[in-house]
């Protein structure tokens, strides 16, 4: 292989990360913005000329100047400077096993942490929140139906934006029980229950739109090309002004977006004591970690599980004694 730092970075993202690592389209672009940054910083600080990729780029010091210049040149959040950060250190891991030249400068990139930020929590509204929200849509009109699919498709399923803009029609099975299933992060498929309801709204407004082909796409703009998210976002908030309009409180101060809609779902489905193992599958994280947020974020959640816990509680307390307290301490000397 030809070790020059331009060739490195074109087999990583041409071959590498879609063919070895298997990584999504939208992972690979993730990345791919990642570098375009890091060139334009390097540019900007005359680390490179005329956008020329250099080793000089990767050195500990400038990446750890980068990732200060996003956060405080470009406003970038902590987990979008972590997010920039893991692209550097994926590229790094496979230009150290393919040009042991620089091993040492990718290596040193493989060692800086991550950054800690303030604990993450998620907007959500309630489902008396999101039944207004999906009132609103008139389905009699070939627009209203069409939001209306979308939009409790979206909150139904739980499904991340991308998810809902890249299914097709053939993707939706109508059968009892109906289900549609998606491919996610990472090109993980995973079968989606939906509801009879929500079925029937999909397959009226497939009908009203002449939709049938399986290979077409589930929802399309005006131009019949591919939903965009600023399309669904678009819709999304059409609604959610109107339920603001009718009914303030029940949106409150959350701002809106996709997103919410999959947050909501999970709050709900957590809120009716579903084990956060099945919301994992259900929404398709890797890690039940990624899924604890939503019982952290939730204070009705953490009411329950405290009242359940102080149920278990005998009212009648009986202190330790004396040779007690000296076993405990034996123990904890020996085993901690």
């Amino acid at each position: 292989m030809n070790t020059t730092i331009p060739n490195l970075i074109t087999s990583f993202f041409t071959t590498y990360l879609p063919n070895e690592a298997g990584y999504s389209e939208n992972t690979i672009r993730s990345y791919r913005d990642t570098f375009v940054l890091l060139i334009s910083f390097s540019s900007e600080q005359h680390l490179c000329r005329h956008s020329r990729v250099t080793i000089d780029m990767f050195k500990k010091d400038n990446v750890l100047s980068f990732l200060t210049w996003l956060e405080e040149e470009r406003g970038c959040s902590v987990p979008t400077r972590n997010q920039r950060l893991a692209a550097l250190k994926s590229f790094s891991s496979y230009a150290s096993s393919n040009a042991v030249e620089y091993m040492d400068i990718f290596q040193s990139i493989i060692g800086i942490k991550q950054k800690k930020g303030s604990t993450k929590t998620v907007d959500y509204i309630t489902v008396d929140a999101v039944s207004l929200l999906l009132s609103l849509p008139d389905p009699n009109t070939d627009e209203g139906i069409r939001h209306l699919a979308l939009l409790a498709l979206l909150y139904e399923s739980g499904c991340r934006v991308q998810e809902i803009i890249d299914a097709r029609y053939g993707d939706v099975c109508f059968t009892s029980p109906p289900t549609i299933t998606v491919k996610g992060k990472g090109s993980k498929v995973r079968v989606i229950p939906i509801s009879p309801k929500v079925s029937s709204i999909i397959i009226c407004y497939t009908s009203r739109h002449h939709i049938s082909d399986p290979s077409e796409y589930l929802f399309t703009n005006r131009h019949h090309d591919s939903l965009t998210r600023a399309g669904v976002t678009y819709i999304l908030n059409k609604y959610t002004g109107e339920a603001k309009r009718k009914n303030s409180s029940l949106i409150g101060n959350v701002k809106m977006h996709p997103h919410v809609l999959r947050h909501s779902k999970a709050m709900h489905l957590l809120e009716s004591g579903v084990n956060l193992i099945y919301i994992r599958d259900f929404l398709g994280h890797s890690s039940v970690t990624t899924t604890e947020i939503y019982a952290k974020s939730n204070p009705e959640v953490k009411r329950k599980f405290l009242e359940a816990a102080a149920s278990n509680i005998d009212g009648a307390i009986t202190s330790f004694t004396d040779k007690e307290k000296q076993n405990l301490l034996d123990w904890l000397k020996e085993n901690i």
